[in-house]
């Protein structure tokens, strides 16, 4: 029933079949399966326009507002998706993932609704709310390394010694079909949007965003956004130089990533319109914009998405423009922090 209403609604310029840039015979009916899947999982989060960046911009532009989602994050959406989906064998082993964070508690929840033990291996320096969090919804946690790409590599190593079944955080087609439920909604909330602005990391949202729109409606612009800090994605997709790519400390710490995924990057290259930057002072600036302004509490993953529309960015082209706000679990520690980046770098609107 939700599959035929979908289809002959907002979605009624789609094929059955296409090229999705990681194999000549994807299967959309697959993007209809998750999005089906996750309907009555998942919140249908608001979408709502924000008069201050109307006025700004001088376009329309809407807030798809996944801070407010299940654990505070979109991120709940792919791991879902992709536990639905695992065997009863695969279950038997239990559950394995590496996260910064907002993964760890998407994959934390779906595998307690589930009745899978989970162990989660989280850098050092992720912020203790979402530690917390993670061990709130049930799961084992490990401490480990400076970064995201340091606890991954000891996951990895666990999952060889104990045969655990590892849910990947980005690199997986289910998990990036479930994150694309995000646009999906997007699509059948706002139809007129123009462009989608989307925060990456390992590229897992901003490759579902570009599967599910260039599958429903390929006109729509889709730019992925990076923090200056840690620009992995956008190197790859420019073809610079991987050596001199910068990996450094960002307040953005859920998009800090050295390496993008196979899968990701295959979809990215393809279908992803447009990649750009933002600095620190930027992202700072756009979460004390989101406090003040838009009343919301929103990590730096999701400012940096706003970040690239508050500091006029955007094509010219870009009229009607929807921002994926990625998640709202931000240690408030860090705010003194981005006052202080701020200090120099003010916007007045």
């Amino acid at each position: 029933m939700i599959r035929a209403q979908i289809r002959r609604g907002v979605f009624d310029n789609t094929s059955s079949k296409g090229d999705d840039g990681i194999g000549n015979s994807y299967d959309t009916a697959r993007l209809f399966d998750a999005f089906e899947r996750l309907t009555e999982i998942v919140h249908r989060t608001p979408f709502k326009q924000s008069e201050t960046l109307n006025e700004w911009t001088k376009s329309e532009v809407y807030l798809k507002l996944e801070n407010l989602q299940k654990t505070g994050s979109f991120k709940v959406r792919g791991a879902f998706n992709k536990i639905a989906q695992l065997s009863e064998e695969e279950c038997a082993r239990g559950l394995l993932a590496a996260s910064a964070g907002n993964h760890a508690q998407g994959v934390a929840l779906a595998g307690r609704k589930k009745g899978v033990p989970v162990t989660i291996f989280m850098p050092t320096t992720t912020p203790i709310a979402k530690v917390e969090a993670t061990r709130r919804y049930g799961a084992t946690v490990r401490l480990v390394g400076q970064s995201f790409d340091e606890a991954y590599l000891a996951a990895r190593s666990e999952q060889l010694a104990t045969g655990a079944t590892f849910v990947h955080p980005f690199d997986d087609l289910a998990v990036i079909e479930g994150q694309a439920t995000v646009a999906m909604e997007m699509l059948q909330q706002q139809p007129d949007i123009d462009t989608i602005v989307v925060p990456a990391g390992g590229g897992g949202l901003l490759a579902g965003t570009a599967l599910a729109v260039k599958t429903i409606r390929p006109t729509v612009k889709v730019i992925g956004v990076q923090a200056a800090n840690a620009p992995a994605i956008v190197s790859a997709y420019y073809g610079l130089n991987r050596n001199t790519t910068p990996f450094l400390p960002t307040i953005a710490e859920g998009i800090q990533v050295k390496d993008p995924g196979k899968v990701t990057m295959g979809i990215i290259r393809d279908y992803v319109d447009e990649m750009l930057t933002v600095t620190e002072e930027e992202i700072s600036s756009a979460i004390l914009f989101m406090l003040e302004r838009e009343k919301m509490l929103v990590e730096g993953a999701a400012a940096a998405a706003v970040a690239a529309v508050l500091n006029k960015r955007l094509p010219n082209s870009a009229k009607r423009i929807g921002v994926i706000v990625s998640g709202g679990n931000f240690d408030v520690s860090k705010l003194a922090d981005c006052v202080t980046k701020c200090t120099d770098y003010v916007i007045t609107i």
